[in-house]
């Protein structure tokens, strides 16, 4: 059982918690939870940490020895954790991303592209939100926050496993790349010529959102091939980017629905 904070393999997880270029070099992340560890691909796990007080509970004796958990005192557990609450068990993870070319296999692809993001709260509830509209993909500017942050990771609840997505040097150069490929653009815009549901979203899509102070860049604006407002009463002016994607994406959902593009599970 390992019980010094001092350890090399403790101090590494806790590097890996509050450091993206580390998370980069190491080409993997942290985890907590017996959900996040659980969900996790067996093979994408690199190594585990379990305290003693989750050890002793019955229920969590099979997911230790799936992952083959190190024992570690509920001290060292909670100098590693990136929460105030220690949920017991951490997983370190192998980093994997897709393609452009994996996103846009899907038939009438919706995709995401995101914009120098750069609230973790945001990202991961649009990766989440993502995954019950039934979104193909997300294409992220490298500017955006990094998606291996703690934070961000808690707020998918696991979506990050299963959300394609991928980080991008020039997502100006992605966006015309997916219009020659026959998508659609569309982007969250001030100025938007249309209200958000007249626009026909069932064929390949892709929504634009940009950063949540300064919005899109107007390089990746004139790319869009429509700009779209969602209409506000009273006096706001605009809606957290979260909020903006999200309804953006079930509206697409809801007409994809009921053309048979997506089906209701």
């Amino acid at each position: 059982m390992i019980t010094s904070v001092s350890n090399e393999r403790v101090k590494n997880v806790m590097l890996l918690q509050k450091k993206a270029r580390a998370r980069r070099e190491q080409d993997c992340f942290v985890v907590e939870g017996a959900r996040m560890a659980g969900e996790a691909e067996p093979d994408r796990v690199l190594e585990a940490f379990a305290s003693e007080s989750f050890r002793r509970k019955p229920e969590n004796e099979a997911l230790c020895e799936r992952l083959r958990a190190q024992p570690v005192s509920d001290r060292v557990l909670e100098a590693m954790s990136d929460t105030q609450t220690p949920q017991g068990i951490i997983a370190v993870i192998r980093r994997r991303e897709a393609s452009v070319e994996q996103i846009l296999e899907s038939p009438a692809p919706l995709i995401l592209l995101l914009e120098r993001l750069q609230d973790p709260g945001n990202l991961g509830t649009i990766i989440r939100t993502g995954e019950g509209a039934g979104v193909s993909g997300v294409l992220l500017s490298e500017d955006t926050v990094d998606i291996y942050n703690p934070k961000v990771i808690r707020s998918t609840m696991g979506s990050l496993y299963r959300v394609p997505f991928a980080y991008l040097p020039d997502l100006g150069q992605a966006a015309q790349e997916l219009k020659k490929r026959g998508v659609r653009l569309y982007a969250a815009h001030l100025k938007g010529q249309a209200c958000y549901d007249r626009e026909d979203y069932r064929g390949a899509s892709a929504f634009m959102i940009g950063n949540e102070g300064a919005g899109l860049s107007d390089g990746l604006t004139a790319l869009a091939d429509r700009l779209v407002r969602i209409p506000m009463q009273g006096q706001v002016e605009s809606l957290n980017a979260a909020v903006s994607a999200a309804i953006l994406m079930y509206e697409a959902a809801r007409q994809r629905r009921g053309s048979g593009v997506l089906h209701e599970k």
